[in-house]
């Protein structure tokens, strides 16, 4: 049957994201993006945007599906603060272990790019990067922290959680990313004694 040639839109959604989780959004291209997905260049303005719009459904596909995980891992904080970001941490490490994902983060690699991009751009990966400081601190109020320190570790925690991304990218060992943790979950722990 003659017709329009049909893809399926999550797995394109899916290659553009490695692709830019692979390369960045400015060294993404277009041709790129048609190699990756499959997709010749008209098809993916027809049916995905352009770059700027592709990239920032890539980015909430990534936010949701890690954030999902995020939210299961803290969970437990009401009852649990050190279990739940232990558990927390395990999604990141879990993700830079997986070798069919590219190394670092997502969100990480769009934050260090907010000099380049686009004002629309840069204010999505801001609120992306601010989602993980904002789950991290109702995790920690749930914990019973004060709403000051709440907010400071989330803000520390999300900073750690970030930098595994990039250390992992720059070659850092499974080790020495569990090592990270460690200190944080200590930090974190001594944080709630006192």
């Amino acid at each position: 049957m003659a017709g329009k040639k049909q893809f399926d839109m999550d797995t394109a959604l899916d290659a553009a994201m490695i692709q830019f989780w692979r390369a960045g959004y400015a060294d993404t291209s277009v041709d790129d993006l048609s190699r990756a997905t499959g997709l010749n260049r008209s098809s993916i303005y027809s049916s995905l945007g352009d770059k700027d719009t592709l990239f920032l459904r890539c980015l909430d596909r990534y936010a949701a599906r890690y954030g999902d995980k995020y939210d299961a891992a803290l969970s437990c904080a009401a009852s649990e603060p050190l279990a739940a970001v232990r558990a927390f941490f395990d999604v990141t490490l879990e993700r830079i272990a997986d070798p069919e994902l590219p190394d670092g983060c997502l969100i990480a690699q769009s934050a260090m790019a907010i000099p380049v991009l686009s004002p629309a751009v840069a204010a999505h990966a801001r609120q992306a990067l601010g989602f993980q400081r904002l789950r991290l601190r109702a995790a920690l109020k749930a914990g019973r922290m004060t709403d000051q320190d709440a907010e400071t570790f989330a803000v520390y925690a999300a900073a750690v959680n970030q930098s595994l991304a990039v250390m992992s990218r720059a070659g850092a060992s499974p080790a020495q990313l569990l090592a990270i943790v460690d200190v944080t979950v200590d930090a974190l722990s001594q944080a709630l004694r006192a």
